[in-house]
């Protein structure tokens, strides 16, 4: 079971360091044996052959246009999609752009744009813990198993309320929010698994047992897999 962990890999980022450790415990304590392949975003030619998809953390990334087409990849090849941090992030900018028709930018990326997506957080997450609390009945509360959690950020980024209800009519629910009620977690219904959110759930804890994201997107990447060799044996 292939994934593509798309990002520009760095030992300077935590979280790149800290998702090979969580795949090969998913390996030991679940039986669900992922095969990672990292993808810098300036190259993601034939990530349509993964199982899964993982935009990982690490912005600003070399190439915004390669991480945005991962998610377009996913999202319309029905390949189960996760995105943490930057990928929350990116995640909406191709939704907007691509399902909303929004000509929109991240803040990161250019500052000077007149309509930003991503813009500056209020105050800054990064290196801090907070409260997200989770709408019932979404895939991200079936996930966890509780009306709210406290995770883990490194980020100083996220969604432009002012285009929240624009994206919520194309399609896109947001299942997580901080207590201000800004988006924390995005997820696409109808997808086999397309979820995303600001935070980390690889730095959950020690590593040594999987944030149940982590878990939940192993589990639909085996699924996926499982299709895929029902239908080459037909």
């Amino acid at each position: 079971m292939r994934i593509a962990l798309v990002g520009d890999r760095s030992p300077e980022v935590r979280s790149h360091t800290r998702i090979p450790l969580l795949i090969e415990t998913l390996r030991e304590r679940d039986g669900i044996a992922l095969d990672p392949y990292w993808m810098p975003t300036d190259d993601v030619s034939g990530v349509d052959a993964f199982d899964g998809i993982w935009l990982v953390p690490g912005s600003p990334y070399r190439d915004e246009a390669g991480a945005v087409e991962a998610v377009r990849v996913a999202r319309e090849q029905r390949i189960p999609f996760l995105g943490t941090c930057a990928g929350f992030q990116h995640m909406l900018l191709e939704f907007g752009r691509n399902v909303c028709g929004l000509r929109v930018a991240h803040a990161e990326n250019e500052p000077g744009a007149e309509e930003l997506l991503m813009t500056p957080l209020a105050c800054s997450l990064a290196g801090h813990e907070g409260r997200v609390r989770l709408v019932p009945g979404t895939r991200i509360e079936q996930i966890v198993g509780a009306s709210s959690t406290m995770e883990s950020y490194i980020c100083s980024y996220g969604l432009n309320e002012a285009y929240k209800e624009t994206l919520a009519e194309g399609g896109m629910v947001f299942s997580g929010h901080a207590d201000d009620g800004t988006a924390r977690v995005a997820e696409l219904p109808g997808h086999p698994f397309f979820v995303a959110t600001l935070f980390q759930p690889e730095l959950a804890g020690d590593g040594r047992r999987p944030h149940p994201v982590v878990a939940a997107f192993a589990a639909a990447v085996a699924r996926h897999h499982s299709g895929r060799d029902l239908a080459s044996a037909r």
